[in-house]
């Protein structure tokens, strides 16, 4: 490793290095200002602190690289973030749509290495009356991941996001709704006759997610047992359509008891496939146990289009069917009630009924913080259960 300082004009000091660039292998010269020494001695100084730096790889070598390059780059390994992991196909192209709309254009063919936190300032700036709040919240966290892994493979000596001055302050998120106990039998209730009602009932009653319950196949389903065994979702994506991939988190793999009712509803459901494979009509006096689906059969597939076959593996489209039932919500009284609300109706009516957090969130697959900070909702059962317990703590202190 070598270098040596060379004034350029009265005062310009520069170390001239020798490096290896990262890409080709190749020996390069590298010249690298050196302000705020005043003399030869000082900057001999910090020429030898950039030599040792280049000698435990920690120098940043200078490149042309721009920020839509780079930017391309993180999303082709994943768009890994702190945790150095890839992330799903799903977030993926949420990630992509960010910086392609809103900082490609503006910053995209700025040096990375050159790039300011006044231009992110301004650039938020300019973002903050086209935007919501929470995106621009997310617009924050998803650069933020971009640079920070610039910064972790020394393509930059700094992140500028550590220098941004006005951070989006990030929206409460709309968590929607949580029903009371009646009003959760009277939607269930609701939708009994319909394709939807089996997996109505399974949101309500297990907490599990909209892709999670589409991705459920009958060899998760133990009716001995009493249980649902979760450890796939569906995802859908432009580039990818509908596949399968594991829970969101670790936690997300689980096995969830049920109630008698609710396996009953499954064995109803599972026999009435086993006759589509039978071919057996609706009453009919038959043995189904000698009947076997075929593998990896889902519990809730995709009904045929006119004209289609049946078929057993074909995944529902996960927002379709979000339209469909918020439709039919609507109809029967739950104006703005979405499916996802079932799964905090199910967390909170657990929690109101004393069931403690961490039995909850382990249902639930959720971190408990997370389960108490977003999905948690009052409701007027739990308010008036607080009520109760103050009025007896108050009582004959406050009467005259």
């Amino acid at each position: 490793m070598k270098g040596h300082v060379r004034e350029r004009g009265k005062g310009n000091w520069y170390a001239v290095l020798s490096v290896r660039d990262p890409g080709t292998g190749e020996r390069k010269v590298q010249w690298r200002s050196l302000p705020g020494c005043k003399g030869k001695r000082e900057a001999q100084i910090e020429c030898a602190r950039l030599i040792n730096e280049i000698a435990d790889g920690s120098f940043v070598v200078s490149n042309e690289t721009t920020l839509a390059e780079w930017i391309d780059h993180w999303l082709s390994i994943g768009a890994p973030g702190k945790r150095r992991q890839a992330v799903g196909n799903r977030s993926l192209e949420r990630y992509s749509d960010l910086l392609r709309v809103h900082v490609k254009p503006a910053l995209g063919n700025r040096p990375l290495q050159k790039l300011q936190s006044t231009e992110i300032d301004a650039l938020y700036a300019r973002l903050e009356d086209k935007i919501s709040a929470r995106t621009a919240r997310h617009i924050h966290n998803t650069l933020g991941a971009c640079l920070g892994t610039a910064a972790r493979t020394r393509k930059i000596t700094r992140n500028p996001m550590l220098d941004v001055i006005k951070v989006p302050s990030p929206s409460e998120p709309d968590h929607g709704m949580a029903l009371e106990t009646d009003q959760l039998q009277a939607l269930v209730g609701g939708f009994r006759g319909s394709v939807f009602f089996p997996i109505v009932a399974v949101a309500a009653f297990t907490g599990a997610r909209r892709n999670e319950i589409l991705a459920l196949r009958w060899s998760d389903f133990d009716a001995d047992a009493k249980t649902l065994r979760i450890e796939r979702a569906v995802e859908e994506t432009r580039e990818h359509g509908l596949q399968v991939k594991g829970p969101k988190s670790e936690r997300g793999n689980r096995t969830i008891e049920i109630d008698d009712d609710l396996v009953a509803l499954l064995c109803a459901e599972r026999d009435r496939y086993l006759r589509l494979v039978a071919g057996v009509p609706a009453g009919a006096a038959v043995d189904l146990g000698l009947v076997k689906l075929p593998e990896g059969a889902l519990m809730f597939p995709c009904p045929p289009a006119r004209g289609e076959q049946f078929s057993f593996t074909k995944l529902r489209k996960p927002r379709q069917f979000s339209f469909n039932f918020k439709r039919r919500a609507k109809a029967l009284g739950f104006a703005n009630l979405r499916f996802h609300d079932l799964r905090g109706t199910h967390e909170t009516l657990l929690l109101d009924a004393g069931v403690p957090v961490h039995v909850v969130a382990a249902r639930c697959g959720h971190d408990p913080a997370v389960l108490l900070r977003s999905y948690a909702k009052r409701t007027r059962k739990a308010d008036r259960s607080a009520a109760g317990v103050i009025g007896s703590i108050s009582k004959g202190v406050l009467g005259a």
